[in-house]
């Protein structure tokens, strides 16, 4: 059966889904439009883990060589605490520029014979198409326009953030952490071509004024993290995105919810659907596995409402333990003054662990030493692994937003 679908946004979950349709069925007249001008796009790199490489290759391989052939990969994490450090194992992580990565997609699309429409803007609900598919982020404008008809919802984070580049090549996912006398300020840095690495810059109200970074034009805001993160940053610039002269924004996170996905012909894609902070790395992941799903569930349903339903179930699952682990790493940010005195390697440990939810109702050095007797004994092992559920649920189903998750 042929289908119209109008992809709204060219990020990543919109020409992913556009390609995942187009092998499905290259009967398929799918169409992405994207408002910005083609070879334009904020962010530096974004980062991805083996399991999400794995699935993709699975679905287009493709697409998914294409993509690992263009991304840096590391397998260790690093942590810089004042003069100290610590350096550990970890899983394989890949780091590639969003700008690629959407070259890439694109160049995909085409072969596969997706029309791709960029300055486009699309504001109504288009005529004549089967699916509307907005993929056009957390600002949605179809979102925003049936608002009341999906529930949205956002809550903002307590710190501020700054999304940077820099010729820094990290050789390890870097966390950096700087005491100045206005409280803490941190860096997340990771590779994503051979010259070029993200650095995103995170710190407390507190600080951000006490360090005069609300007040300052973006050449001071630059000079002066450049100052604090010099051990780390090696005589590196920090590099931000053109601003036309004014100073760099410094929001606080948006975790945005809603009651629903999706509205008659009309459904929800990656951060339009919902968000997790960034400091789990996951935002590009969901959105491709966002696509992975819709493109199932409209291969397995031949009514549009239940294949939509059944997207959006499966997803809203799938998202709960994300979520979670997102709600918490922010948490374990928002209180860094509770772990940064650990000894390095203890704080870096339990950087590690900020997903759990047992985390922040257990003393640092109580947790430290439990969670490294459950790595040696089966029964601590199995009580932590019941509890956590257990403790994350209860919490979850306090919260008065919970069912707009």
């Amino acid at each position: 059966m042929r289908v119209k679908v109008v992809c709204v946004g060219g990020g990543p979950a919109g020409l992913y889904l556009a390609i995942l349709l187009k092998r499905q069925s290259p009967a398929h007249d799918v169409t992405v439009h994207e408002r910005a001008p083609e070879g334009s796009t904020y962010g530096w790199g974004v980062t991805y883990w083996q399991g999400l490489l794995d699935r993709l290759r699975s679905h287009d391989p493709e697409s998914a060589h294409a993509i690992e052939e263009n991304s840096v990969h590391w397998d260790e994490g690093v942590a810089h605490v004042r003069d100290l450090s610590t350096r550990q194992p970890g899983d394989r992580g890949f780091g590639i520029g969003r700008h690629r990565l959407l070259e890439l997609l694109a160049e995909r699309a085409r072969i596969l014979g997706v029309r791709l429409e960029f300055e486009s803007g699309i504001t109504e609900l288009p005529d004549g198409a089967d699916l509307v598919v907005a993929a056009d982020g957390i600002g949605s404008t179809l979102r925003t326009r049936h608002a009341d008809a999906f529930g949205t919802h956002a809550t903002h984070g307590r710190n501020h953030y700054l999304w940077l580049g820099t010729t820094k090549v990290f050789d390890a996912f870097t966390f950096a952490f700087a005491e100045t006398a206005h409280g803490w300020i941190w860096a997340y840095g990771y590779p994503y071509d051979d010259i070029h690495s993200t650095c995103v810059v995170e710190c407390s109200p507190e600080t951000y004024t006490g360090l005069g970074l609300d007040r300052a034009d973006e050449g001071e805001q630059l000079a002066l993290l450049e100052k604090h993160f010099a051990p780390v940053l090696d005589g590196h610039p920090l590099l931000a995105q053109p601003q036309a002269g004014a100073a760099a924004p410094w929001p606080t996170f948006r975790t945005l919810t809603n009651r629903t996905w999706h509205h008659g012909n009309l459904v929800l894609l990656g951060d339009a659907a919902h968000t997790t902070h960034y400091s789990i790395g996951a935002g590009t992941t969901l959105a491709l596995e966002d696509a992975l799903c819709l493109a199932a569930a409209l291969r397995d349903h031949a009514a549009l409402p239940e294949a939509l339903t059944a997207y959006e179930t499966r997803r809203r699952a799938d998202l709960l333990s994300a979520q979670s682990a997102a709600r918490y790493s922010a948490r374990w940010y928002e209180n860094l003054p509770r772990y940064i005195d650990l000894p390095p390697h203890r704080m870096f440990a339990l950087l590690g662990q900020r997903h759990s939810p047992l985390l922040p109702y257990v003393p640092p050095q109580l947790y430290y030493g439990l969670d490294r007797a459950a790595g040696r004994l089966e029964p601590l092992r199995r009580l932590k692994r019941g509890l956590g559920p257990r403790v994350a649920r209860a919490l979850h189903a306090r919260s008065p937003h919970h069912r707009d998750q």
